[in-house]
Order: C-alpha cells, then sequence, then structure tokens
C-alpha cells in the first residue's frame, strides 16, 4: 500500500469535524484495504505506532525535526524558523517547505506504508546514546522520498501531533461499520477495552470478523481499561440505586494502579495505559513479597504515607515520584507508598472480569497475603444510610476523598472502560457547597497582562462530554498558580497548541491561543452556576445558559494520570449542580 493513498484518507479526515463522516471515511479504508496493513493504519492515524501501553512513544523534540527537514530539504534555516513563528504547525511548514523546494531530487522513489512505519519505529526505538543521530537519518531517509502533502503527515506523527481528531470510539464505530453490523459494535468495543489494543482488534476483525474478537480474552501484559464510577449525593440516594444494599469503601486520594504477575514478574500500568514500573520498584517489591499465585491481574491505590506518622497523605505527594529519572531512591525514601487493593480482574488462567464483585474480592483474597506495605481496601457491606454517612466520616478522618459504592449484585461485573452505576462516587463535596475537586481539561490560554505580562494570565477550561465526544467550557483559570508554575505553563502547553479552535472543542469563548485537548488540571471552585458564555451541559437547566465554576483555583496537581476523556464529564458536572441546588433548596 502506498503511503499516499493514506494521506489522502488524512486530508479528507482533516477537511470534516463530524464524527459520522470521520467513521465513514475511515470504514470505506478498512474495506478497501488489506488485512495485514490494518493494525499500522489504525496505530497511525491515531497518532502513534504501537499500543499505548508498549514502551515506544513518538514525539521528536522540535528543534530536533527542524534540524532533520533542513538537512533532508536543504531549506533555508532562517526562513523555516519564520514560519515556524508564522504557523505553529510542524505540518503545515514541512508542506510549505516542499512545495517551494526548487528541484526534484534524484533517484526518489514513492513512500509504502510499511516503509514509512519501519522508519517511524526505528525513530521511536532509538534511545541512548548516538539516539539523536539515529532518529534523524531514519526520519530523512522517509523525508527524502515525501511528496508535501506526505511530508505534513510525517511531521506530525513524529513530532506527536497528529490532529485528526479521531478518537478510539470513532476507529470501533468505522471497524463495526467495516467488517460486521451495528449490533455488533459493542463486542468490537469491549475487544478493545480488555486488550487495550485497537489495532490488534481490528486486525483480527478483518481477519477472523466477530467470531475472532469473541476468541479474544483477558491476558496477563495486557492492561484492561480502567472501569469508572458515576457521582450521587447521598447515602439514600445510592442504596435505592444499588437496591438497597452494596459494599462501601475508602475512596483514596492516591494514584490508581494495575498490577500484571506472572511468574514472579510485576508490571505496573496506570489508567492512562503507562507503565510505571521502573517509577515504584518499591511496590513491585512488595506485591512479589505478598503474592501467592502464580499469575493475575490486579488492581489497587497507591497512597502516599507519613513516614512519621503512618497517615496517609494527598496525591501530590505520590506526584513527586512520577516521572522521575535521577533521585528515585530518595524520593522512595521521602515519598513511601502502600497500595490498597480493591478488584482481581484475572487469576490463573481464569478471566474475573464477568464474575460478580463478591467472587473478585474472593479471589483478591485468595492470592495475597496482608503485609506492611500492601492491604486491602476498607471496606464494608452496609445497608443503613445512617451507617454509610458514619463510613464516610471516618474515610474523611483517614484523609481519604470519600466512598465508592459498588453493587453486589449477580450483574455486578467489571466493565472495562465504561462508566456505569454498578460504581457510584460519594465524595465531600456534596455535603455543602463545592468543596472538593474537579479534573478540567485546559483547551485554551488567555494572555497575561501586568505581573504575569509575556506569559499565560489564564486557561480555558472544559469539562468532556461522553454522549457528543466533545469538550465544553466551564471556566476561564486564573488563581492557584505560583511563578514557578506560571513560567513552566508555556513549556507543558506549547506542544499542543494550534491555529484554531480544535474542532472537539465546543466554545462560546475566544481564547487568544487554542490547545489540542491533552493536559487534565485539578480544580476547586465555590460552586456551580449558570452562565451564558459557557457550554457545559448548554440548555439542560436553562435555554442559553451552560454551567460555569465560580472562583476556580489550581490546586496545584497535574493530572498525568489522566487522559482528556477521563476528565470530569458534563454530566458529572450536571449533577454535582443539581445534588447542590437540592442542598440550597431543601
Amino acid at each position: 500500500m502506498l503511503y499516499h493513498d493514506l494521506v489522502k484518507v488524512y486530508q479528507a479526515l482533516e477537511s470534516t469535524t463530524s464524527r459520522l463522516e470521520m467513521a465513514d471515511i475511515l470504514a470505506d479504508l478498512f474495506r478497501s484495504t488489506d488485512c495485514a496493513h490494518i493494525r499500522k493504519i489504525v496505530y497511525m492515524t491515531q497518532g502513534t505506532i504501537v499500543p499505548d501501553f508498549y514502551p515506544e512513544k513518538l514525539g521528536m523534540a522540535d528543534k530536533l525535526y527542524i534540524r532533520t527537514l533542513l538537512a533532508a530539504t536543504g531549506a533555508n534555516e532562517e526562513s523555516v524558523r519564520k514560519l515556524w513563528a508564522q504557523e505553529g504547525d510542524l505540518g503545515t511548514i514541512t508542506e510549505k517547505v516542499y512545495e517551494n523546494k526548487r528541484q526534484t531530487t534524484l533517484f526518489s522513489e514513492p513512500l509504502t506504508l510499511d516503509r514509512v512505519y519501519d522508519a517511524l519505529l526505528k525513530v521511536a526505538r532509538s534511545e541512548g546514546s548516538g539516539s539523536q543521530e539515529y532518529k534523524t537519518r531514519y526520519l530523512a531517509d522517509i523525508l527524502h522520498d515525501a511528496k508535501p502533502a506526505e511530508a505534513r503527515y510525517i511531521a506530525r506523527i513524529v513530532t506527536g501531533r497528529m490532529r485528526l481528531g479521531v478518537a478510539s470510539q470513532t476507529v470501533i464505530d468505522s471497524l463495526a461499520q467495516a467488517f460486521a453490523t451495528k449490533q455488533d459494535k459493542a463486542a468490537v468495543e469491549r475487544a478493545f477495552n480488555i486488550t487495550s489494543d485497537l489495532g490488534l482488534v481490528g486486525e483480527t476483525l478483518c481477519q477472523k470478523g466477530i467470531a475472532g474478537l469473541e476468541e479474544m480474552h483477558v491476558r496477563v501484559g495486557n492492561p484492561i481499561r480502567a472501569m469508572l464510577a458515576e457521582r450521587l449525593p447521598s447515602p439514600e440516594e445510592i442504596l435505592d440505586r444499588m437496591g438497597g444494599q452494596a459494599m462501601f469503601e475508602y475512596k483514596y486520594d492516591g494514584l490508581r494502579v494495575q498490577a500484571h504477575i506472572q511468574d514472579g514478574k510485576v508490571t505496573l500500568y496506570s489508567r492512562r495505559l503507562e507503565d510505571l514500573t521502573s517509577q515504584f520498584p518499591d511496590v513491585v517489591k512488595a506485591l512479589k513479597e505478598a503474592f501467592t499465585c502464580s499469575s493475575a491481574i490486579i488492581e489497587g491505590e497507591c497512597v502516599p504515607v507519613d513516614i512519621n506518622t503512618g497517615e496517609l497523605l494527598p496525591f501530590q505527594e505520590v506526584s513527586h515520584r512520577r516521572g522521575r529519572k535521577h533521585g528515585l531512591t530518595e524520593a522512595i525514601e521521602d515519598y513511601p507508598v502502600r497500595i490498597h487493593l480493591f478488584d482481581c480482574l484475572y487469576l490463573d488462567g481464569a478471566d474475573m472480569t464477568d464474575e460478580p464483585l463478591p467472587d473478585r474480592r474472593t479471589a483478591l483474597t485468595r492470592c495475597v497475603k496482608i503485609t506492611e506495605d500492601v492491604r486491602f481496601s476498607e471496606a464494608r457491606v452496609l445497608d443503613d444510610p445512617a451507617k454509610v454517612q458514619e463510613f464516610f466520616i471516618e474515610a474523611l478522618n483517614a484523609g481519604c476523598e470519600g466512598l465508592m459504592a459498588k453493587s453486589l449484585g449477580d450483574g455486578s461485573v467489571y466493565r472495562a472502560g465504561s462508566r456505569g452505576f454498578l460504581w457510584i462516587k460519594y465524595k465531600k463535596e456534596y455535603r455543602s457547597e463545592m468543596n472538593d475537586t474537579v479534573d478540567l481539561v485546559a483547551v485554551g490560554a488567555f494572555h497575561g497582562r501586568g505581573r504575569r505580562g509575556g506569559m499565560y494570565g489564564a486557561l480555558l477550561m472544559a469539562t468532556y462530554n461522553e454522549e457528543e465526544d466533545r469538550f465544553e467550557t466551564v471556566s476561564k483559570l486564573g488563581s492557584g498558580f505560583d511563578d514557578a508554575t506560571l513560567a513552566l505553563l508555556p513549556e507543558r502547553l506549547d506542544r499542543y497548541r494550534l491555529h484554531d479552535r480544535h474542532p472537539l472543542v465546543e466554545s462560546k469563548m475566544e481564547a487568544d491561543v487554542w490547545f489540542e485537548p491533552a493536559l487534565v488540571l485539578e480544580v476547586l471552585g465555590a460552586e456551580i452556576s449558570l452562565s451564558p458564555i459557557h457550554t457545559c451541559a448548554h440548555g439542560r437547566i436553562r435555554d442559553g445558559a451552560g454551567l460555569a465554576i465560580r472562583f476556580p483555583r489550581f490546586t496545584g496537581t497535574f493530572r498525568d494520570d489522566k487522559r482528556p476523556r477521563d476528565a470530569t464529564t458534563s454530566q458529572e458536572l450536571y449533577d454535582m449542580y443539581n445534588a447542590q441546588m437540592k442542598k440550597v433548596e431543601g
């Protein structure tokens, strides 16, 4: 398959913001493509070359890419840097450089999909001494033969900013449309949720159809997409929804991890499918000592502990250890963690995700022995609202965020990658005003004034609308940033900078700068109010009005463990607003 054929599809995708049209375009591509190429197309269309949990990552530094572009094209450095300052998108810059080339390169040959993919894989795998030279060589090799439009998307994927707006759900829709029926979409989605490998799902579906997906099972080494919870404002409503009884457990303020254990080897994954094993060697060691079976996938919360008092500390203490390459030994000593386990998804060859929660909990206790550093989540089966409230206060006093309520019925399965009322959060914001935090996505920024001149003065923040697959604005965030954080914001955000508003962002406000939805920040506000200028849950409470968070303040925590689509949803904020109004009225 020629890479140019895929590029034409990318151009069609970029020309539309309609998710249905995107699915149709991709479905036509998949139908006309050899099954052997499906996996690579799925990865590359989403801006990567392997599943998220693989170690290979693209994201070449902009300056290194520009050096490679200059070497491959012989373009004038000053003119390229001027274009970069004007456009901000290396893909557009690259295409213009190619269009302005005065002579055609001799002995060039058409790029194939396999050649581009293999070169990008080599770029991602180049590490250590001399890696920049190798990255440049592999990339220059394909840029040498690229046409302008091909070069545009090579630049985007290698720098980690594909900008097609194609989410996993869109790919799932298109795969079902291409190789199955609308009714089979749930089977495609489940296969993805238990393997976290959409390329594998697409290839299997192409080769074997739905029957092939039914043969796919949970396995050690493929992280399962995390099950998520809904929110309700009171013990009475939770118990009513749960049929009068539920298991309530502490909702720890820590880092959720999924541990894959096989023959003495332990691998830790975050809810974003990042491999955290090297960052938590102490947890790995503790699990090895506590685990008593041969293989399992178990979930828990890594919670920081005060080394002097044994008290649980806030999540931000764990964040000191995230992403550190140096000083990890000291960080482990300064910020020790304890893992509290709460679920078992696989045990000694058995897929536990379709088993009810009581059976999963029993399996968990059967394969783990309690130690100082490995414990089970504190949990009780309750049917009395007053007892729930007592347990709730106990959890808060222990340093937790609140409680998780979990169904105990026959249908209390583990719904990988899904949010539902089998699990319900009961957090402290529901007792009065908005006393707890939400996780919001930065989608834009406003230039600073006065002391913040030359920096970002405020960020435009959004919730995620699951039903519409879009991000809806909810606040303009300017408080809570210290000088050091303000200075670092461009470094964190500018790689996601866009020329125009992202097609999945719904906003009535005009930001000075737009970003691809990527960075999630923890925010605390005073209350939720109606607003004519924000789009979160727009029109659901009152015509012409959305929801806004008043007096938002950055807590100091960047939620690097969350993807943008894991942020607080518009539905959650809508439910929080209604709960808040009930308090006011009653």
